[in-house]
């Protein structure tokens, strides 16, 4: 069995879709299932409007085509419902080919987040063109459990529940931090958040907080120097990667999770393994991922998320992290990519002709 994913998010974005795919393909090659990655670098790209640190492919069915005979699949997962995710969704229609999706990204909210006029009526267009994208495929992959129901309720069909992993050898509260750059003499307590810095993840209503010791920020992304200057009071340090990134985490003593919109936040899992309590607002994601574990403060009053947040018990966030591997991530994804594959042609059929 080999599996292609064809995902328009890929290296050098730093985010959560390119983080999990990459994971996911490492753990299920190491179990004997080789993944094979279309992404835009085999492609000519252009930015992203107003986000150019994405890339675009430019490319068509011919050339998606002419891929897919070179790789020779077993299995299609369409990760990302961009030019090359359609692209290729429109080979395996005309060719009769079975594939599954996963859905990473609530375009609808990031829609509304940037458009001033008629957003219910903009939210609404994107949830339809979403719906039509994924009409077609086999099994629809959603990371928690909230996110299914919430895809069944607005008519997708095929759900199916594809939960996240961690790499806990890495983030771990034992790593022995060496911050640089003037990070060691930062003022106590540190409140850390960790990821892409754009308008969807609500990065304000941290940064306007009034909190002791050090708002620490790590990420880049279209909104960074916006908020650079409006909050010089908080320490921006960019984009942070492997052993790096895990000092800083080891490091924290808050991690926060500002985010409204974000379907599962991996960031969440990154800060639990390395032993930091997480102050977020009851939002989807961090219920599902945290629960009602003592392991992080969800609170509207997010301020006092992050300052209850400090007395929670380190070694518990480290003890609910450690058994979500990604390699049981690996092995959910191929179970559904490898049943969708083999549902019988017929229902296959039937399934395409109601869409």
């Amino acid at each position: 069995m080999k599996i292609l994913i064809v995902t328009d998010a890929w290296h050098p974005q730093v985010n959560g879709v390119v983080r999990t795919l990459g994971q996911v393909a490492q753990e299920a090659t190491n179990f004997g299932v080789p993944v094979a990655i279309l992404s835009p670098a085999e492609f000519r790209t252009v930015p992203m409007p107003s986000y150019p640190e994405i890339r675009l492919a430019l490319t068509g069915p011919g050339a998606m085509e002419r891929r897919l005979e070179a790789i020779a699949p077993d299995a299609i997962h369409i990760a990302t419902e961009g030019p090359l995710g359609h692209a290729m969704r429109r080979v395996c229609i005309r060719r009769g080919l079975p594939f599954t999706t996963s859905f990473h990204t609530r375009f609808p909210d990031y829609v509304a987040e940037r458009v001033t006029i008629a957003p219910k009526w903009s939210g609404d267009l994107t949830w339809a063109w979403l719906r039509r994208f994924h009409s077609q495929s086999a099994a629809v992959l959603a990371a928690t459990p909230t996110l299914v129901a919430e895809l069944e309720g607005r008519g997708f069909r095929n759900v199916k529940l594809w939960q996240r992993g961690v790499d806990a050898a890495l983030f771990h509260p034992e790593r022995q931090p060496a911050l640089g750059g003037g990070l060691s003499d930062l003022p106590r307590p540190i409140f850390l958040t960790v990821g892409r810095v754009a308008v969807e993840k609500n990065l304000e209503e941290f940064l306007k907080l009034d909190l002791p010791g050090t708002k620490l920020v790590v990420g880049d992304g279209p909104a960074r120097d916006h908020l650079t200057k409006k909050y010089p009071g908080a320490v921006f340090v960019g984009a942070k990667h492997g052993a790096e990134l895990a000092d800083i985490y080891a490091a924290a003593d808050v991690f926060v999770f500002p985010s409204r919109t974000d379907t599962f936040g991996l960031v969440l899992l990154e800060a639990l393994a390395s032993g930091v309590p997480v102050a977020a607002f009851p939002a989807a994601a961090p219920r599902d991922v945290i629960g009602s574990a003592p392991v992080g403060c969800l609170d509207e009053d997010l301020k006092a998320a992050c300052l209850t947040a400090l007395a929670l018990d380190r070694a518990a966030c480290r003890d609910f992290a450690r058994g979500l591997t990604w390699e049981a991530t690996a092995r959910t994804f191929v179970k559904h990519v490898t049943e969708a594959t083999q549902k019988p042609r017929r229902r296959r059929d039937r399934d395409r002709a109601a869409a």
